[in-house]
């Protein structure tokens, strides 16, 4: 089953992925639900050899987002990036992906597509910032996890406390604050 198109307005704020500048960050959006990974063996196995059970994650990020409870960990996306948004998350700070938004990262995980640690990483949209909106992740993901999107740059602001109501009526979009 393909990203929801609407996970902004279906789902909510769960956590924030914060970056170590103290400027970037994106969401983890919830609460989730099981979806191909759930199904896929390969996932299932690397979910028991780490005593780790397979349940709802979410999905990271908002402009970039990646539904984890999909994503089979294939790194198709991480390969096809020309910029580098993705990291493999598990490669910077080895917790359960719950436990992302309890982390700093620094960007330093591996955007190598066979460096995953195991099949209970996600490929994480770090430098959603850096995105060129190239949708080239989009196309090589096989269960279509992932949605590229400027315009949800909105839900974003809003859930950031940063949307300005004046600067949307415009016909540019508004700046990204971080």
């Amino acid at each position: 089953m393909p990203i929801d198109p609407d996970f902004p307005t279906n789902n909510q704020v769960i956590g924030k992925i914060k970056m170590s500048d103290g400027e970037h960050y994106h969401f983890l959006w919830g609460p989730g639900s099981l979806k191909e990974a759930s199904e896929n063996s390969e996932v299932k196995e690397a979910f028991e050899a780490k005593g780790e059970e397979v349940g709802p994650l979410g999905i990271s990020g908002t402009m970039v987002a990646v539904d984890w409870d999909s994503c089979v960990a294939d790194g198709a996306c991480i390969e096809a990036c020309p910029v580098q948004v993705f990291q493999w998350y598990r490669t910077e700070h080895d917790v359960p992906a719950k436990e992302a938004i309890n982390q700093v990262w620094e960007g330093t995980g591996s955007s190598e597509k066979e460096e995953r640690k195991d099949y209970t990483d996600k490929a994480d949209p770090i430098r959603e910032h850096d995105c060129i909106w190239c949708m080239a992740c989009v196309s090589v993901c096989p269960p279509q996890a992932i949605k590229v999107d400027q315009a949800a740059l909105e839900f974003h602001e809003k859930a950031s406390g940063t949307f300005n109501e004046e600067l949307s009526k415009g016909s540019a979009p508004p700046p990204h604050a971080h």
